[in-house]
């Protein structure tokens, strides 16, 4: 990558003595430079150059503020005196280059270029130098044109492929960008990172082509690992797994440093895809290391093949590790965490408590967390007392939470406000909060300190029942009587029943009516019957019957001025009006 202008002014300085008159005169140019008096700033670096023709900190300085003066002339005289003083000085040169391509004297850029060229055959700075000076001018064909007339002079195939690889990215031709990339690779195998990063901000219906760029032809490994990298950014892991995996199939450094960068970027994509292949790159790296990596890196790749889903690749892993009796305490606290983590998810849930209570060499960080998953997996299965001892001396606000859920679903509903007002808005992820913030608002409307039947009803929704949590949720309704103020907490559990209806299937939908349309009509001031009648409205705009909602969406913004649902009711009206065609 070609310095930046602001690079240029650093070196520039750091080219001077700092405690010179001159060193200190340029100091002074770049202040005023910084401070945006330019030509105050170019005054200075004029007064340097009288004494010292050849100062590059001053040159450079005069190529930086001059265009912004519009005197870039002037720079021309002033570079020309000082190659003439130090015609072998590279920098000077390159500055004379870039100067003459500025000022559109292309005649003369070439000449400066051909003398230098002609002095020193092998050098890819004239080049790469003209080039850039071109391409900074937005001259891109030239640029070209001069990088491939470099390639062929210097006879290297590989050589300045970085520069047209970004230079074709510039002009949009992706897949000629690709193929340069993958040249640069034979000469500079340390760019892949950098190959991989430019090429990956390509547009989607360039991709397919890209990738068939880069594996052209037999491909080699830095080639196959490029495209692979591509893939796995792009979304495509087992692809990529494939195109690389042919890489590594010898023991080397090489591929376990491979390996072990490959594995890292999968680690990046939240996929079971993309956790499968992590895990396959890890176990073929362990392979490949010293046994303290060999052994980490297994215990890694059982984790990574359990967040896929694959608990045969994760046992297998597991049991290497825990077949080594040499494994450091760490990589063994490890995996008997991941082998726990992968019963609970297996369903054997007795076997990891036991592991879990027996093993001592899960660290206490994983421990803890490996107990709220076993208390959730309780919960999931409906063992509630079993969920609850799992917590008990636990006061993390995790645990809290937990266990105001174990108490919501036994029936206990002041038990489970206290605890979730306990638990705070931090425990666990935001989804998890809010779904608490809304049990809360179900509780305060709800007149029992213990009601099992809405805990049933609710257990139900938790483990995926919806349908059987709807008729349990009216018959909880059922239980309270209705009274003054428009049923209090009946209203608020039938909505939710309708609320979980709609997701259901079109005969719950009109169960969904039925319950919306009996809140809605609820006497009092419950704000229960203004959000009932917005989920009714919505319910009719699905069933294409704008019509209708309409009436009730202007209904509920007249007759409920003050609720909270008033600004989505005008969003939705809005939109039910458009939904009607016009006549």
């Amino acid at each position: 990558m070609r310095p930046s202008r602001a690079e240029f002014a650093v070196l520039g300085l750091l080219l001077v003595p700092a405690h010179s008159a001159r060193g200190q005169a340029i100091g002074q140019g770049f202040d005023l430079e910084r401070a945006g008096q330019y030509q105050r700033a170019a005054t200075v670096y004029f007064t340097t150059l009288r004494g010292e023709p050849t100062n590059l900190a001053a040159l450079l300085g005069l190529e930086r503020v001059l265009p912004s003066l519009s005197r870039l002339p002037d720079l021309l005289p002033a570079a020309q005196r000082a190659v003439a003083a130090s015609p072998r000085n590279a920098a000077l040169r390159a500055l004379l280059l870039r100067t003459y391509v500025a000022l559109n004297e292309s005649d003369s850029a070439r000449a400066v270029a051909q003398r230098w060229t002609a002095e020193q055959p092998r050098d890819e700075a004239p080049y790469r130098e003209w080039a850039i000076a071109l391409e900074d001018a937005h001259r891109f064909e030239e640029a070209r044109q001069v990088f491939l007339f470099g390639r062929r002079a210097l006879g290297r195939p590989g050589v300045f492929g970085i520069e047209l690889g970004e230079l074709l990215e510039r002009v949009g031709e992706w897949e000629g960008a690709a193929r340069e990339w993958a040249a640069a690779l034979s000469e500079a195998p340390a760019q892949l990172p950098s190959a991989a990063s430019s090429l990956a901000e390509a547009p989607a219906e360039q991709r397919e082509r890209i990738v068939g760029a880069v594996l052209a032809a037999a491909p080699k490994a830095l080639e196959r690992r490029l495209a692979a990298e591509l893939l796995l950014g792009w979304g495509q892991p087992e692809r990529a797994w494939s195109v690389f995996a042919p890489t590594v199939t010898e023991p080397s450094a090489d591929a376990a440093t491979a390996l072990r960068r490959f594995a890292d970027l999968a680690n990046g994509g939240n996929t079971p895809d993309a956790r499968r292949v992590r895990a396959l790159a890890l176990a073929r790296y362990a392979d490949m290391v010293p046994e303290p990596l060999a052994v980490r890196a297994r215990a890694e790749a059982a984790r990574a093949f359990l967040g896929a889903g694959d608990r045969v690749g994760a046992r297998r892993m597991l049991a290497q590790v825990a077949a080594d009796s040499t494994a450091p305490p760490d990589a063994q606290a490890l995996a008997q965490s991941a082998l726990v983590e992968a019963l609970i998810d297996d369903g054997q849930l007795p076997e990891a408590a036991t592991r879990l209570g027996a093993d001592s060499r899960i660290s206490g960080d994983d421990r803890a967390a490996l107990r709220l998953r076993l208390a959730r997996a309780r919960i999931r299965r409906g063992e509630l007392d079993l969920a609850d001892s799992v917590l008990l001396g636990d006061s993390s606000v995790d645990a809290l939470a937990l266990r105001g859920w174990v108490a919501l679903y036994s029936g206990d509903m002041k038990g489970a406000e206290q605890l979730f007002r306990a638990a705070g808005p931090y425990a666990g992820d935001r989804r998890d909060a809010t779904e608490r913030s809304s049990v809360v608002a179900l509780l305060q409307q709800v007149p029992r300190d213990r009601f099992p039947e809405l805990g049933s009803a609710l257990l139900l929704l938790a483990r995926g029942d919806s349908a059987r949590a709807v008729q349990s949720l009216r018959l909880a309704a059922g239980r309270l009587e209705t009274g003054g103020g428009g049923g209090g907490g009946r209203a608020d559990i039938l909505l939710l029943a309708g609320r979980i209806a709609v997701r259901l299937d079109t005969a719950q939908q009109r169960t969904a009516l039925t319950l919306f349309a009996e809140v809605a009509g609820t006497p009092g001031k419950s704000a229960a019957a203004p959000a009932a009648e917005l989920e009714w409205a919505r319910l009719l705009l699905r069933r294409q019957k704008p019509a209708e909602a309409i009436a009730h969406l202007e209904h509920l913004i007249l007759a409920y001025p003050e609720s909270a649902v008033v600004p989505e009711a005008r969003r939705e009206l809005e939109r039910a009006k458009g939904a009607i065609p016009k006549s």
